[in-house]
């Protein structure tokens, strides 16, 4: 697989001078998902993402807890709960056990989750931003799973970004940002991968992890990239889009990938702990 590090520039819906190269970005990310540490108060799971385009796009939110036992995962939460709101932070949707509503949606889109306790949205949405949140019924706390899945890629409403914020730890308690890229437009997509932790604090944001590293790896484990301090390297690229983290103790990555799926897994450096957020943009 072939994963190269951007170099050049963007324009014109293409990404020019990359090693010499010239290639045409996929246009839209297929699954966006988080594992973190659930816990109470503003260590619960809060991911945020964005639609963009003219069309309604339709998709399946899940939060998954109890299966992930079967994947190695001992602490797993064991009875998640999920809203989905708007924009405006109104109530759009919420579920605890995903049998309890849309049961026949939910299994006809294939993504039905493992366990009966999990749970799942089934919504249509307009192009915006949206808010999904996980908890632990009861209060609960454990390791979580937050995912977002694109269920009509026909349209050209596509998931911009996607940013969770939650509790890091160490160990299994490590916030893993998941991604599936792909398209059908033969070629690449450009994203860029950011970590922040010390400029939360500026939002309330109370234990605020205050120097976070990333990792981008594909999809059998291979590091592909890393970084701890964003203007180590990539800098101008960086700024040139906007997303120049606030703080230079904040991690930054853009990187060029073929289609398939990748982690970006977010720790404190010298396993330091805290609230952080893990976040991927689709550059087009």
């Amino acid at each position: 697989m072939a994963v190269m590090a951007a170099t050049g520039i963007l324009g014109a819906g293409w990404f020019s001078r990359l090693d010499g190269q010239e290639f045409k970005p996929f246009d839209h990310f297929l699954n966006i998902s988080t594992r973190v540490l659930v816990g109470g108060g503003d260590n619960v799971a809060i991911a945020g993402f964005v639609v963009t385009g003219s069309e309604p796009k339709r998709v399946i939110i899940r939060a998954i807890g109890p299966s992930l036992r079967s994947a190695g995962i001992s602490n797993a939460l064991q009875d998640p709960t999920l809203e989905l709101h708007g924009s405006s932070g109104s109530l759009i949707a919420s579920n605890d056990n995903w049998k309890d509503a849309q049961e026949v949606e939910i299994q006809a889109s294939g993504l039905a989750p493992a366990d009966d306790r999990e749970s799942a949205i089934v919504r249509t949405l307009s192009p915006g931003a949206y808010t999904a949140i996980v908890r632990g019924k009861n209060g609960a706390s454990g390791i979580g799973l937050i995912e977002g899945y694109d269920l009509d890629s026909s349209t050209d409403s596509i998931f911009a970004n996607i940013s969770t914020r939650g509790f890091v730890g160490t160990g299994d308690n490590a916030m893993i940002g998941g991604l599936i890229v792909g398209g059908n437009g033969g070629g690449v997509n450009v994203v860029i991968a950011r970590a922040l932790g010390p400029s939360l604090s500026n939002a309330g944001v109370q234990h605020a992890l205050q120097d976070p590293t990333i990792e981008l790896r594909d999809q059998n484990g291979v590091l592909i990239d890393s970084n701890d301090n964003w203007k180590d390297r990539q800098q101008a690229v960086i700024e040139s889009e906007n997303l120049g983290p606030a703080d230079d103790r904040e991690s930054a990555l853009l990187d060029v990938l073929p289609a398939g799926a990748y982690t970006a897994i977010v720790r404190g450096k010298n396993d330091a702990t805290g609230v952080a957020l893990v976040e991927f943009y689709n550059i087009r």
